[in-house]
């Protein structure tokens, strides 16, 4: 397990070698949800893509909660990691293996008894109301291998490794894509395939991931002793890591309410919609994955108390993510149906959903801003802020723009594709002011130092 220090040598150099494992683990692991949608799209109809489209975007909000929670724990043990007490480390991941067996249990059992509840509370058209149960019993059921894996995932990249969860992922998503073609290709099992390949492939990556910590250890001490709950520690978790679970969670459940507001729409524009999810979802990965790997070395360096490493470590991310922003916004204006046409056979569903990706890609310029601005927020221990800019620009921006664009224009999806560009500006002009006032607090604790 190698582990880089993150407080050393140059800014750029050190955050892209961090972020590149990364960012690769990222794009497999969207795979799981975009190899279901691709395989599906090419064997079944627009009801079996809808189905799978609507039951995956709830399971990305329940990841998304337990990514949010899990950051709590990557930050902790950067924070203790730049400070070299490794006995915090230790009892931060001690005290995670308990908390979050805790809350995997109780995902589990809500989304298996309210999966129904939920298929009709998105207004599932009747088509696809079959398959998105089915897709999302079953992979309610893995809900503990997301969990546990992340959890590993989290670990190990507040310990500064990166390298290490690729491996696992990789492994997942080689077993996923193989059987999604056997399941929903060979099998005729629609939806229902799709969710058996992914929980199956997170079951094995998630074993994998608990048998290299066994056997390989931490380079401090750990043993069964320190895995007990520690009260003080599980607080400071949910501390950091609820606010961006939270607003992870709202975020998605607002993209559940444009759903439904898109479902009422039909289902052409109901799979149009879940196709340009996907795509989007893959489009964000590169920002999200350098944004990760700011907040990793943002929480080392505010350990360690380099805060003007901090600074640079925010501009280089920022430049990195606009690269690849800008690559795709410029792609998406000129050739979006060569993107949509991946997901779906279907030229309606196609021309829909390159209708709506043209306005939604510019999100991707705006989110490289934001994304890292956050993630310097949250390196720092104060993850209230981004949650709370997130939910303005969400509940009072994206959410009333996606029903009045709707309502304008109810036969075509482009003028929806505005409203998250649009919100999201707001976070940015939110972050900037915010992030002047930050600058100000960060001079006068650097000061000392100088003199």
């Amino acid at each position: 397990m190698k582990e880089l220090d993150l407080t050393q040598g140059s800014v750029p150099r050190v955050l892209l070698l961090f972020a590149g494992p990364f960012l690769i683990a990222n794009i497999l692991q969207a795979l799981y949800g975009g190899a279901d949608l691709f395989v599906v799209g090419q064997y079944d109809d627009a009801a079996s893509v809808a189905g799978v489209a609507i039951g995956s975007q709830v399971m990305q909000t329940v990841t998304g909660i337990i990514l949010g929670l899990t950051t709590g724990t990557t930050v902790l043990i950067a924070i203790a990691t730049g400070a070299k007490n490794d006995r915090e480390a230790a009892a931060t991941i001690g005290t995670s293996i308990c908390f979050f067996t805790a809350i995997g249990t109780l995902l589990t059992l809500a989304m298996t008894v309210f999966h129904e509840s939920i298929a009709a509370a998105m207004h599932t058209p009747e088509e696809a109301m079959n398959d998105t149960k089915h897709y999302l019993l079953i992979c309610s059921v893995g809900i503990p291998f997301i969990m546990g894996y992340n959890v590993v995932c989290g670990i190990l990249r507040g310990l500064g490794d990166s390298k290490t969860p690729l491996y696992f992922v990789t492994l997942a998503c080689v077993i996923n894509i193989v059987l999604d073609f056997i399941l929903v290709g060979y099998c005729g099992m629609r939806a229902a395939g799709a969710a058996i390949a992914t929980v199956l492939s997170q079951g094995i990556s998630f074993s994998t991931a608990l048998c290299f910590l066994y056997r390989r250890g931490f380079r401090f001490r750990f043993t069964r002793k320190n895995i007990r709950f520690n009260p003080h520690l599980s607080k400071r978790i949910v501390t950091l890591g609820g606010p961006i679970a939270l607003q992870d969670a709202l975020v998605n459940i607002s993209f559940l309410l444009i759903t439904v507001i898109v479902n009422r729409m039909g289902v052409i524009a109901s799979a149009g919609l879940g196709v340009v999810e996907k795509i989007i979802v893959f489009a964000m990965l590169p920002p999200m994955a350098i944004s990760s790997a700011v907040a990793a070395m943002t929480a080392q360096n505010f350990g360690a108390g380099q805060l003007q490493r901090m600074n640079r470590c925010l501009y280089a991310g920022i430049g990195m993510a606009l690269v690849f922003g800008i690559s795709m916004c410029t792609y998406a204006q000129f050739l979006p149906e060569t993107l949509t046409g991946i997901f779906t056979n279907d030229s309606a569903v196609a021309a829909a959903a390159a209708d709506y990706l043209k306005g939604y890609s510019i999100d991707c310029i705006i989110v490289s801003f934001v994304f890292c601005i956050n993630s310097y927020f949250s390196g720092q221990g104060n993850s209230w802020f981004p949650m709370i800019h997130s939910l303005i620009a969400t509940f009072l921006f994206r959410i009333p723009l996606s029903y009045l664009f709707s309502r304008i224009d109810p036969s075509s999806l482009f003028i929806m594709g505005f409203a998250p560009p649009l919100s999201t500006t707001v976070s940015l002009l939110i972050c900037v002011w915010y992030l002047k006032i930050n600058q100000r607090k960060l001079r006068a604790k650097l000061s000392p130092s100088i003199h």
